[in-house]
C-alpha cells in the first residue's frame, strides 16, 4: 500500500508539472465554486464529495496553466432554491468560471438556465438523471446516469434465474429513470415485473411498500434510493422479513452506499448491486486514491460520490490545460468534449457529443473481507453510455 500511495504522489508530482507547462511567472487567481449538500438528509454527499474535491487539490497543487485555483464550497442543503441562488452569486459576484457539484437532480436543473445565460461551465459530480446534460450546452457529468447502472442490473438477473421482480424506487428523476429502464430491459428479455412502487424523497418510509413486496412474492426486488438512504433501507428490508421469506435484493450501488456500507452488516452479505465504482476496485489507481483519501480525512472510505467529485476536478484541471488557460465558457466547453483518462474507478472519457461519463459498469457482490463489509466486483461491462441518450441517437 505505501508504494502504491508513493506512485501516486509521484504521478501528481509529473501531472502538477504537466497541467502548469503553459503557467507564466505569476498565476492569475480564479474561483471555482463547489456547490453541495453539506446539510440535510443528503449531507453524507456533501462530506464525500467535498473532502474528494479538496484531496484531488492537496495531491495535483492549486496551479493549472497559469492560474490559481481558489475552491468555494457552498452549502444548499439540496434546496433547489438554494442551489440557484448560491449559483447565481458564485457567477455573479465571485466570477467563479466553472461550478461543480449538485447533489440531487432537482438542484442541477434548478442551475442549467443559469449556466446558459452566462456560459459558464458545470460539471455535474453527483446528480444522476439521465437529461440533466439536455438541459444546457454548458453542462457535463462525472457521476453517472441510472439507465447506466440499471440495464446492467436487468441483463444479470435475466442471466441468473430471476423471472419476476417488483421495483422500489426513490420518486424522482433518478428513480424513475431507474424503474423505467430496468423494467425496460428485464421485460425485453423475457422477464416480468409486477408492483413497481415508489417512495418519497423526503422522509421515506420503506415498511408499507416492503410488506407489498412480500405479499406479491416475486424472486426479486429491485431497488433504488439516493446516497445516504442505504442504511435506512436495509435495515427495513431486514425488519420486514423479506430475506427470510427467500426474496432476493437487487440494486444499483446506491443502496450499498460504500460510505454506510460496513454499518449495515451482515445483512448486506450478498447483495448484488450494479456500480460504476467500488472502494475494493482493484486496481494501483483506485488503492493509492483509497488510501490518501483515508490519510486525508481519519480513516474515512470513499465512496461512488467521492470518485466523481475527484475525477470532476480531474475534468476541470484537464480542459483549462487543454484550453491553453483560456478560462471562457465556450473554450472550456470545447476542451472538456472528449476528454479520457483512467479513474481511480477505472477507464472514463467525456463523450463529446453528450458530454456524459463513458465508463465501466461493474457487477458486485457484498462480502467480507478481513473483517469489513465491501462491493466486491465480478463482472465487468466496459464503455457503458448512457442508454437513455444512446437510444435516442439510434445507437
Amino acid at each position: 500500500m505505501r508504494s502504491a500511495v508513493r506512485r501516486l504522489v509521484a504521478g501528481v508530482s509529473l501531472a502538477a508539472v504537466a497541467f502548469a507547462v503553459a503557467a507564466p511567472a505569476l498565476a492569475d487567481d480564479v474561483n471555482v465554486g463547489l456547490v453541495l449538500p453539506m446539510t440535510g438528509p443528503q449531507q453524507s454527499t456533501g462530506k464525500q464529495e467535498a473532502a474528494a474535491a479538496k484531496l484531488f487539490m492537496q495531491l495535483h497543487g492549486v496551479t493549472v496553466a497559469g492560474h490559481t485555483i481558489h475552491l468555494l464550497l457552498k452549502d444548499d442543503g439540496a434546496a433547489p432554491d438554494v442551489s440557484k441562488r448560491l449559483s447565481q452569486d458564485l457567477i455573479a459576484n465571485d466570477h467563479a468560471i466553472a461550478l461543480l457539484g449538485y447533489g440531487i437532480t432537482p438542484d442541477a436543473l434548478a442551475v442549467a438556465p443559469l449556466a446558459t445565460e452566462a456560459k459558464t461551465p458545470v460539471i455535474v459530480t453527483a446528480a444522476a438523471t439521465a437529461m440533466i446534460t439536455e438541459k444546457s450546452p454548458y453542462i457535463a457529468r462525472t457521476s453517472f446516469t441510472l439507465p447506466q447502472a440499471s440495464v446492467p442490473m436487468a441483463d444479470w438477473a435475466l442471466k441468473n434465474g430471476i423471472k419476476k421482480v417488483d421495483t422500489l424506487v426513490t420518486d424522482y428523476g433518478p428513480g424513475i429513470d431507474a424503474e423505467t429502464w430496468f423494467a425496460k430491459e428485464f421485460q425485453k428479455g423475457g422477464g416480468a415485473v409486477g408492483n413497481r412502487l415508489r417512495v418519497p424523497l423526503k422522509n421515506p418510509d420503506f415498511a408499507p411498500v416492503l410488506q407489498r413486496v412480500k405479499d406479491g412474492k416475486p424472486d426479486a426486488v429491485f431497488v433504488f434510493v439516493p446516497s445516504g438512504f442505504g442504511a435506512a433501507f436495509m435495515k427495513q428490508f431486514v425488519d420486514r422479513g423479506l430475506a427470510a421469506a427467500g426474496i432476493k435484493l437487487i440494486a444499483t450501488g446506491d443502496v450499498t452506499d460504500d460510505d454506510q456500507l460496513d454499518s449495515m452488516g451482515d445483512p448486506a452479505l450478498g447483495v448484488v448491486t450494479t456500480h460504476h465504482y467500488s472502494a475494493d476496485h482493484d486496481s494501483p489507481e483506485n488503492k493509492a486514491f483509497v488510501a490518501a483519501f483515508a490519510k486525508a480525512n481519519g480513516g474515512m472510505r470513499p465512496n461512488f460520490m467521492a470518485v466523481a467529485a475527484y475525477d470532476g476536478m480531474d475534468l476541470l484541471y484537464r480542459a483549462l490545460a487543454k484550453a491553453g488557460g483560456k478560462t471562457d465558457g465556450d473554450s472550456l466547453m470545447a476542451a472538456i468534449k472528449g476528454q479520457a483518462w483512467t479513474s481511480p474507478r477505472g477507464p472514463i472519457s467525456i463523450d463529446p457529443a453528450t458530454r456524459d461519463i463513458v465508463q465501466t459498469i461493474y457487477v458486485r457482490k457484498v462480502e467480507k473481507k478481513d473483517g469489513h463489509l465491501f462491493n466486491v466486483e465480478f463482472q465487468s461491462i466496459p464503455a457503458v453510455k448512457d442508454p437513455y441518450k444512446a437510444a435516442k441517437a439510434g445507437q
